[in-house]
Protein backbone atom coordinates (compact mmCIF):
# COMPACT_ATOMS: atom_id res chain seq x y z
CA UNK A 1 0.00 0.00 0.00
CA UNK A 2 1.49 3.58 -0.89
CA UNK A 3 1.62 6.07 1.42
CA UNK A 4 1.28 9.77 0.53
CA UNK A 5 2.10 12.58 3.53
CA UNK A 6 0.76 16.32 2.51
CA UNK A 7 2.75 19.10 4.15
CA UNK A 8 2.33 22.38 5.02
CA UNK A 9 3.16 25.23 7.11
CA UNK A 10 0.81 24.63 9.84
CA UNK A 11 -0.90 21.75 8.93
CA UNK A 12 -4.17 23.32 9.98
CA UNK A 13 -6.16 23.95 7.06
CA UNK A 14 -4.74 23.67 3.44
CA UNK A 15 -3.01 19.96 4.25
CA UNK A 16 -6.25 18.92 6.37
CA UNK A 17 -8.58 19.39 3.16
CA UNK A 18 -5.96 17.81 0.99
CA UNK A 19 -5.84 14.75 3.46
CA UNK A 20 -9.36 14.41 3.24
CA UNK A 21 -9.31 14.59 -0.38
CA UNK A 22 -6.79 12.21 -1.06
CA UNK A 23 -8.78 9.65 1.35
CA UNK A 24 -11.68 9.74 -0.24
CA UNK A 25 -10.67 9.42 -3.65
CA UNK A 26 -7.49 6.74 -2.86
CA UNK A 27 -9.67 4.44 -0.64
CA UNK A 28 -7.85 1.27 0.09
CA UNK A 29 -5.29 2.01 -2.30
CA UNK A 30 -3.11 4.62 -0.31
CA UNK A 31 -2.60 5.47 3.73
CA UNK A 32 -2.49 9.18 3.96
CA UNK A 33 -1.07 11.53 5.94
CA UNK A 34 -0.82 15.30 6.90
CA UNK A 35 1.90 17.25 8.84
CA UNK A 36 3.03 20.76 9.07
CA UNK A 37 6.54 22.09 10.00
CA UNK A 38 4.81 23.93 12.73
CA UNK A 39 1.02 23.01 14.55
CA UNK A 40 -1.40 25.15 14.26
CA UNK A 41 -4.96 22.80 15.19
CA UNK A 42 -7.24 21.84 12.58
CA UNK A 43 -8.94 25.05 11.46
CA UNK A 44 -12.74 24.97 11.81
CA UNK A 45 -13.30 26.68 8.85
CA UNK A 46 -11.75 23.98 7.10
CA UNK A 47 -13.81 21.43 8.73
CA UNK A 48 -17.11 23.74 7.87
CA UNK A 49 -16.11 24.02 4.35
CA UNK A 50 -15.31 20.15 4.25
CA UNK A 51 -18.87 18.69 5.71
CA UNK A 52 -20.30 21.04 3.17
CA UNK A 53 -18.70 18.82 0.23
CA UNK A 54 -19.57 15.62 2.60
CA UNK A 55 -15.95 14.35 4.12
CA UNK A 56 -15.75 14.83 7.69
CA UNK A 57 -11.79 16.13 9.08
CA UNK A 58 -13.39 16.79 12.67
CA UNK A 59 -11.42 14.11 13.73
CA UNK A 60 -8.38 15.21 12.31
CA UNK A 61 -5.14 16.24 13.88
CA UNK A 62 -2.43 18.48 13.41
CA UNK A 63 0.50 16.79 13.18
CA UNK A 64 4.12 17.94 13.64
CA UNK A 65 6.29 16.64 10.53
CA UNK A 66 9.00 14.97 13.27
CA UNK A 67 6.37 12.28 14.03
CA UNK A 68 6.51 10.64 10.45
CA UNK A 69 9.96 10.66 10.28
CA UNK A 70 10.26 6.59 10.88
CA UNK A 71 7.93 6.16 7.78
CA UNK A 72 8.77 5.84 4.62
CA UNK A 73 6.45 7.54 2.35
CA UNK A 74 5.68 7.01 -1.30
CA UNK A 75 4.48 10.45 -1.96
CA UNK A 76 5.37 14.22 -0.69
CA UNK A 77 3.33 16.61 -1.34
CA UNK A 78 3.79 19.94 -0.41
CA UNK A 79 0.61 22.13 -0.39
CA UNK A 80 1.87 25.49 0.71
CA UNK A 81 5.65 27.37 -0.69
CA UNK A 82 6.78 27.98 2.22
CA UNK A 83 6.68 24.61 3.34
CA UNK A 84 8.49 23.28 0.60
CA UNK A 85 11.07 26.05 1.30
CA UNK A 86 11.63 25.09 4.93
CA UNK A 87 10.66 21.28 5.01
CA UNK A 88 13.70 19.72 6.93
CA UNK A 89 15.49 17.04 4.87
CA UNK A 90 14.25 13.87 5.92
CA UNK A 91 15.69 10.05 4.43
CA UNK A 92 12.74 9.29 2.32
CA UNK A 93 12.64 7.81 -1.78
CA UNK A 94 9.24 9.46 -1.96
CA UNK A 95 8.54 11.29 -5.08
CA UNK A 96 8.07 14.95 -4.49
CA UNK A 97 4.86 17.20 -5.90
CA UNK A 98 4.19 20.48 -5.38
CA UNK A 99 1.23 23.04 -5.65
CA UNK A 100 0.96 26.33 -3.73
CA UNK A 101 -2.42 27.29 -2.84
CA UNK A 102 -3.52 30.08 -1.66
CA UNK A 103 -4.00 30.18 2.38
CA UNK A 104 -7.69 30.69 2.95
CA UNK A 105 -6.93 31.07 6.14
CA UNK A 106 -5.72 34.87 5.35
CA UNK A 107 -9.18 35.64 3.94
CA UNK A 108 -10.42 39.45 4.46
CA UNK A 109 -13.96 40.42 4.96
CA UNK A 110 -17.13 39.18 6.33
CA UNK A 111 -18.04 35.86 6.63
CA UNK A 112 -19.35 35.33 3.55
CA UNK A 113 -16.35 36.69 1.55
CA UNK A 114 -14.10 34.65 4.15
CA UNK A 115 -16.41 31.55 3.81
CA UNK A 116 -15.94 32.03 -0.49
CA UNK A 117 -12.52 32.24 -0.24
CA UNK A 118 -12.15 28.70 1.79
CA UNK A 119 -14.83 27.45 -0.84
CA UNK A 120 -12.29 28.51 -3.94
CA UNK A 121 -9.20 26.62 -2.36
CA UNK A 122 -11.85 23.78 -1.36
CA UNK A 123 -12.34 22.93 -4.53
CA UNK A 124 -8.93 23.54 -6.04
CA UNK A 125 -7.60 21.18 -3.50
CA UNK A 126 -10.48 18.45 -4.31
CA UNK A 127 -9.07 18.76 -8.25
CA UNK A 128 -5.59 18.61 -7.59
CA UNK A 129 -6.32 14.97 -5.00
CA UNK A 130 -8.75 13.66 -7.84
CA UNK A 131 -6.24 14.26 -10.32
CA UNK A 132 -3.51 13.14 -8.22
CA UNK A 133 -5.28 9.54 -7.36
CA UNK A 134 -6.21 8.90 -10.96
CA UNK A 135 -2.40 10.03 -12.44
CA UNK A 136 -0.87 8.27 -9.55
CA UNK A 137 -2.06 5.46 -8.01
CA UNK A 138 -4.27 3.81 -11.27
Amino acid sequence: MKKILVLCTGNSCRSQIAEGYLRYYAKDKALIYSAGIETHGVNPKAIQIMKEDGIDISAHTSNHIDEYSDIDFDFVITVCDNAKENCPFFPTKAKKFHYNFPDPAKAIGNEDEVSHQFRLVRDQIKQYAQNFISENLS
